[in-house]
């Protein structure tokens, strides 16, 4: 997650897909930011649809609401907003920078999960989503992806996982079941999901104890949400 694309059109379906998570499926939520410094770029310019309330705001007015007043305020953009506007009532929030250095990755991961073992369900919002084979651990850029050593150690401590996904060029399909097949594989994760956006998706790895309200939560959020976020309920079958 880069500041630079707080409160743009994807952020605002991510965070109407967290709050369904939390309010229907009772989780209380850690998002884990995996922030990165800004690049310059012109990602996160997509928020001309905070100009036709008529057409987005139904899918979550308070929501909408808090992002209109976030982009026009003039601190800027960055993801401190989020907590200070309270959309996501109850939630834990890990805001460090993301190094790409393996050790000082290694501590920001102990002291993330040690700062969130009262949450159900972590939220990582890396840049681009899962590892890939040309970005090694600890090397150049790997902050912007999740490793599957870091998915598996929060899983094993009892977490459910929520995990970003940037959609490669490939068949959208094929990459959702295969991710959604190695997710469970890595994890050990019977019950795997993903909500689907236009242009990213999130991949939902439930605890056996979180996976009926994971469903229904889901299920709900893609009702409320239809035409922006779809529900796939079981990639791991």
């Amino acid at each position: 997650m880069k500041d630079q694309y707080f409160g743009d059109v994807n952020d605002y379906r991510k965070y109407g897909l967290l709050r369904g998570l939390s309010q229907e499926g009772h989780f209380r939520l850690g998002v884990c930011w995996m922030l990165t410094p800004n690049d310059g770029r012109s990602d996160g310019r997509f928020t001309d649809y905070l100009s036709r309330p008529s057409q987005w705001s139904q899918f979550d007015p308070p929501l909408f609401d808090s992002l209109t007043r976030a982009l026009d305020s003039p601190s800027g953009r960055n993801v401190s907003q989020v907590q200070d506007l309270g959309f996501l009532p109850g939630a834990l929030f890990f805001q460090p920078l993301l190094s790409d250095h393996p050790i000082r990755r290694a501590e920001y991961l102990a002291e993330m999960l040690d700062a969130f073992a009262d949450a159900e369900l972590i939220f990582f919002d890396p840049d681009n989503g899962l590892e890939v084979k040309s970005r090694p651990y600890g090397s150049g850029g790997s902050s912007k992806y999740l490793y599957w050593r870091e998915a598996s150690e929060a899983f094993q401590r009892g977490h459910s996982l929520l995990i970003y996904q940037h959609f490669p060029r490939q068949k959208r399909s094929d990459f959702l079941s295969r991710t959604g097949h190695e997710i469970s594989d890595r994890v050990h994760s019977r019950h795997v999901c993903a909500a689907v956006t236009s242009n990213v998706s999130f991949f939902l790895a439930l605890q056996p104890a979180h996976a009926a309200r994971g469903r229904q939560a889901l299920a709900g959020v893609s009702q409320r949400w239809a035409g922006q976020i779809d529900f796939l309920p079981d990639l791991a079958a």
